[in-house]
């Protein structure tokens, strides 16, 4: 872009939507964009998108000036965060800026930054507005602000993800670099997976809470939204650490990055929901077997799980006496102030008033608790525990219809982490469905995150390799399918898939075929055109591939996928196989299973079995 001219002013279309620290930092140190300039577009972004719900005190020019001013006193150099902007939750206290924690009555305008704020701004950063959220951070939905609803970024109709829904979907659309959300149930997790976002969680206390408007002061944690984990810890570098005057404040430092002896998987079938269930299920068959990729490549042994025990903590949290924490901090105001509250929100903040909750059910509840923990440290001892964050969506309407079972949905992979004292990140796995994300969770015991950085960083790594496989499997799918559906509307929605071995009838990845919404349509052979070697991986696999002359012509089943699955199906496949086009016997080509030629290099070839039933009989 070259220099600028003072005083010239850029397009929103100039600037990344998808905005990093490191972009910024090396456009303001070429000074071909000035902080200014940056702050002005986002200001018009916020604008444009003002109908999406995502600010309670949205960004101005007026407000963030001081803090740009500031900028001139400051050197780059020593600033990891210089001319960075971000968002604040609104139950983040900014200096001279209202926190209504959702809620205008209970208002109030602080005179200090919360303790995380501080530190940030004098790193460089700058704040730029409050954003929206659940009414007390309570909900995982952004459907229960009385400043309306939160759009998901990417799809208007579905529900943006709470309660750090306007935190989420102002990274997402480009109107920050980083925000700030808050952690009791999920709240810094969910929104990232809805709104293709990294989400991290420090360990309890890792981050001062000092500022925050309290929601289980005991379980609250101040988390990161980003679109890389490269930022997320940059700002982690920053915020973590003691504060004097906060007392739930304690050391915890992040060890180095490393990984695990283990990543843990659950075992069995998992629980999925809302109107894209089985897309949602795909992804995360998808996303385990990019998980047991990696652990492949890394030597990492992949385990099954039962996850029960935390499912039986996650209980505690919303049917034990825990509601009663959040019923002390603001209970008070609710009971001077009835009917102010949003109705849903009001409803479950009483509940912690109970007569059930007495001093003995928390007592019963804490030591029930404390074995929990005990066992979950064994467990995950030099451990990553790998859980989808969450099992499905809802549109906006249908949370709104029914508010209480589906927002309950949410937090079924996410309640149990503060409980049991451990870490998170939440990343992107791909997509469920056209713009639907989908994403993981990795958990850790709180002194362990280096663990779940290191793991990330490699699930990530391999994720972005195999969207660039996704991207041409896509179009490979999309030719299949125009030529294959002749002119029916239903057989433009799906592709033929010629699979070969373990996701044959009957073979152990049969289930990942169901689970895409695939069905078997025949039996059918190459064309006389191909070899076939068997990989030497735990479990063994076929590897299919073409030959200039020669070939023998190799059995087959013949199989239907949703379009909509296939992307993220092809996404998950593990070099050196892959989907291209796979010619059969009749000549016409479909997508399937491929191998590339470098494999047959140590491979047993068994092209004379032709079939991989006879090589691995079942």
């Amino acid at each position: 872009m070259g220099e600028r001219i003072d005083g010239e002013r850029i397009s929103s279309d100039e600037l990344e939507k998808e905005l990093t620290i490191a972009y910024l930092r090396e456009k303001y140190e070429a000074g071909s964009l000035s902080p200014q300039e940056v702050m002005a577009t986002i200001v018009e972004r916020s604008i444009a998108d003002a109908d999406m719900n995502i600010w309670i005190t949205p960004p101005t020019m007026d407000a963030i000036q001081p803090y740009l001013d500031r900028l001139s006193s400051l050197s780059m150099a020593d600033a990891p965060l210089w001319g960075i902007p971000f968002a604040i939750k609104d139950n983040i206290d900014l200096a001279g800026v209202p926190t209504t924690a959702g809620c205008a009555e209970y208002a109030y305008t602080p005179d200090e930054h919360a303790g995380v704020v501080e530190r940030l701004i004098g790193a460089g950063a700058i704040p730029v507005g409050k954003s929206n959220l659940d009414q007390f951070a309570t909900g995982l939905v952004g459907a229960r602000s009385p400043y309306g609803d939160a759009h998901n970024a990417l799809r208007p109709e579905l529900i943006s993800g709470g309660s750090s829904s306007g935190s989420a979907v102002s990274v997402a659309r480009g109107q920050v670099v980083f925000s700030l959300g808050t952690d009791t149930a999920g709240s810094g997790r969910v929104p990232a997976a809805l709104n293709r976002l990294v989400g991290y969680k420090p360990s309890l206390g890792a981050w001062p809470t000092l500022g925050v408007v309290p929601a289980c002061a005991s379980l609250d944690c101040v988390t990161v939204f980003a679109h890389s984990l490269a930022d997320a810890l940059v700002v982690d570098s920053v915020a973590r650490g003691i504060h004097a005057e906060d007392p739930w404040s304690r050391n915890v430092v992040r060890k180095p990055v490393g990984l695990p002896a283990r990543v843990l998987l659950p075992s069995g079938e998992l629980g999925f929901y809302g109107p894209y269930a089985a897309e949602y299920r795909a992804a995360w068959l998808c996303a385990v077997e990019q998980v047991r990729e990696v652990g492949r490549r890394e030597g990492i042994l992949i385990e099954e799980i039962d996850v029960e025990l935390f499912a039986r903590a996650a209980a505690i949290l919303y049917e034990g006496p825990w509601v009663a924490e959040r019923w002390a901090d603001i209970g008070p105001f609710i009971e001077a102030n009835p009917g102010v509250a949003y109705p849903v929100t009001e409803k479950i903040l009483r509940s912690g008033a109970a007569a059930e909750y007495d001093a003995a059910s928390v007592f019963v509840a804490m030591h029930k608790l404390q074995a929990l923990k005990l066992e979950v440290r064994k467990l995950l001892r030099d451990a990553v525990l790998v859980m989808p964050t969450c099992g499905g969506t809802w549109t906006r309407e249908q949370v709104l219809a029914d508010p209480i079972s589906t927002n309950r949905d949410m937090g079924r992979y996410t309640n149990h982490c503060n409980l049991l004292d451990l870490c998170a990140v939440a990343v992107p796995a791909g997509d469920a469905a056209p713009q639907t994300p989908f994403g993981i969770t990795l958990f850790a015991v709180a002194e362990e995150e280096g663990l779940i950085c290191g793991t990330a960083e490699l699930f990530l790594a391999n994720d972005e390799q195999d969207v660039a496989k996704a991207e041409v499997a896509a179009s490979v799918s999309a030719e299949a399918s125009s030529s294959a559906s002749a002119g029916s509307d239903a057989a433009a929605q799906t592709t033929l898939v010629a699979v070969c071995g373990l996701h044959m009838r009957g073979y152990p990845l049969e289930k990942q075929m169901q689970g895409c919404g695939a069905r078997f349509i025949r039996e059918d052979e190459s064309a006389a055109k191909y070899s076939l070697v068997k990989l030497p991986t735990s479990p063994a696999k076929p590897g299919m591939i073409k030959q200039q002359q020669g070939g023998a012509a190799i059995l087959l089943e013949i199989w239907e996928m949703p379009l909509e699955a296939f992307g993220g199906f092809a996404a998950a496949i593990p070099a050196p196989l892959g989907i291209g086009k796979v010619e059969l016997r009749d000549g016409t080509e479909v997508p399937g299973f491929v191998c590339e030629a470098y494999a047959a290099e140590g491979a047993e070839d068994v092209t004379a079995l032709r079939s991989w039933r006879n090589v691995v009989p079942l």
